[in-house]
């Protein structure tokens, strides 16, 4: 009876968080223009959405920009990580908790703490100002993740590297960087991931010409949902899902070649 009362409880669980999806992608082969009324089936909104200039414009900026965000912060988040772990005494515990800072933030008080900055210095709103405020959170998680697998590292390898002559640039490229990547690569995609989600950052440091896919959705929703937003989502969480098990299908295939 126990069992019985765990599974029913996952199962309710679960069915919360993937009905309301289901139901997304349902609607999107949905005739009818408005309401949730079943019609009958069609692909016109798919069409009439692969043929929208403005959405295809905006998720190009949300991919270009969630592209250069993630090697920014990949980059800025793999040098403060090693700081923080590198750097003795008050120097490091100050740079931890200032690089930490971004993750504990609310974003409005972020994006309007961003926007104030950009205006105070005269720099105008655009890609430029999305990405770096973007990377400005982004490279915080990807800190946080090469702090753990650094300090989860072997220190005596790169002391052995060092006594057989390798100088610190061959130590750091030939046995820190290769055992670093897991953590780069997960902060990476999780970087990727929340910048072309973010909307509220974006809401407040995005210019003409920089409109993002959420920002567009935004400007979509107000005039009421119609199924072609319905199609964009449902798009965007195939897409998801096909990436997911790509992964996953990568991982266990490593992890038989190991065993």
């Amino acid at each position: 009876m126990k069992r019985l009362l765990e599974g029913l409880g996952v199962f309710l669980i679960y069915g919360f968080l993937f009905l309301p999806m289901v139901v997304l992608v349902t609607l999107s082969f949905n005739k009818a223009p408005r309401g949730i009324t079943w019609e009958g089936f069609t692909l016109d909104w798919y069409s009439k959405l692969l043929n929208d200039q403005g959405i295809l414009d905006a998720l190009n900026n949300s991919l270009e920009i969630a592209f250069w965000t993630t090697v920014l912060s990949s980059l800025i988040g793999v040098a403060v990580g090693i700081t923080k772990v590198r750097v003795p005494g008050w120097r490091g515990l100050g740079i931890s908790k200032l690089a930490s800072l971004p993750i504990l933030l609310p974003e409005i008080v972020q994006g309007l703490s961003l926007l104030c900055f950009f205006v105070l210095f005269a720099i105008p709103l655009g890609k430029f100002t999305v990405v770096i405020s973007h990377a400005s959170f982004g490279s915080a998680y990807v800190a946080t993740l090469v702090r753990a697998r650094l300090k989860a590292m072997d220190p005596l390898l790169e002391e052995a590297a060092a006594d057989l002559g390798a100088h610190e640039r061959a130590v750091f490229i030939k046995i820190t960087l290769p055992q670093l990547w897991p953590a780069v690569i997960s902060g990476a995609l999780m970087v990727f991931t929340l910048s072309f989600d973010d909307f509220i950052v974006s809401f407040f440091t995005a210019g003409v010409g920089a409109t993002t896919l959420p920002l567009k959705i935004y400007s979509m929703l107000k005039f009421g949902v119609t199924p072609e937003v319905n199609a964009l989502s449902a798009l965007i969480l195939v897409v998801s899902l096909l990436l997911v098990t790509v992964a996953f299908w990568h991982q266990r295939t490593k992890v038989a070649e190991g065993a």
